[in-house]
């Protein structure tokens, strides 16, 4: 398993990155970039849920897990009304200067929760592991972040915010799962009278709703266009690829 350090490194650049391929793409380019590789990361979260995060979380005797997956699924929903889908893709044009307040809050909400179960795996709380005999669920927030990252950094840059203060942003939110982490490190739920595995069973239920979501948006036509269907495959492949 890599350090907590190198863990932190790697969520901070996949962030950045998507800020940087923003600032070398066309505008045409940045749709499609956003869409490929949001369905490749919906493909790979799909698969991790079923094929790693459900059993861990099941063949523990987790017996609210079901409870807990609903509860995620509905936080995710309640962000998303906030964030604007923006987590599956969804980027709104705003001429003004005004930051996107409300869109950024619940977003990086978001981001913190998913960062707590990588924490509990490093502060002693050994979430069933959580998949990470192959660092599955890692590589689902990072293979997450980078679209995401990109729809953020385009929707900052369409708000006339300045390069510079979008960056500064950017970088904002970059630092949101490294504190859930750090704060998972720090807080186990069994100090709270709850079950280790609360945490990871909401984080389940947030990916499930994200990935199905990505997965069955179709275009205008209702149609899952090609590229899109590679995608899903390949990222689903992979992640089987992991077991």
């Amino acid at each position: 398993m890599m350090s907590f350090l190198t863990l932190q490194i790697y969520l901070i650049l996949s962030v950045l990155l998507g800020g940087v391929m923003v600032s070398y793409l066309k505008a045409t380019h940045k749709v499609q970039m956003i869409k490929l590789t949001l369905a490749f990361s919906g493909g790979f979260l799909l698969a991790i849920i079923f094929q790693h995060l459900l059993p861990d979380l099941y063949q523990h005797g987790f017996k609210n897990a079901g409870l807990f997956i609903l509860l995620g699924f509905l936080v995710q929903l309640i962000l998303e009304y906030f964030s604007g889908g923006i987590e599956h893709g969804h980027t709104h044009s705003n001429s003004s200067s005004r930051i996107p307040l409300t869109l950024f809050v619940a977003l990086s909400i978001h981001s913190v929760i998913e960062g707590f179960p990588l924490g509990g795996v490093y502060g002693g709380g050994h979430v069933s592991h959580m998949g990470h005999q192959h660092e599955s669920l890692f590589l689902g927030i990072i293979f997450h972040q980078i679209p995401v990252a990109i729809a953020l950094m385009t929707l900052f840059l369409n708000s006339s915010m300045g390069m510079l203060k979008s960056w500064f942003f950017l970088v904002l939110f970059a630092l949101t799962t490294p504190l859930g982490a750090v704060l998972g490190m720090q807080f186990n739920p069994e100090q709270f009278g709850l079950n280790i595995h609360v945490i990871l069973a909401v984080v389940v239920g947030m990916f499930l709703h994200i990935s199905t979501t990505i997965i069955f948006e179709t275009s205008e036509n209702h149609r899952v266009n090609l590229l899109k269907l590679v995608s899903i495959l390949l990222g689903g492949g992979l992640a089987m690829l992991l077991s």
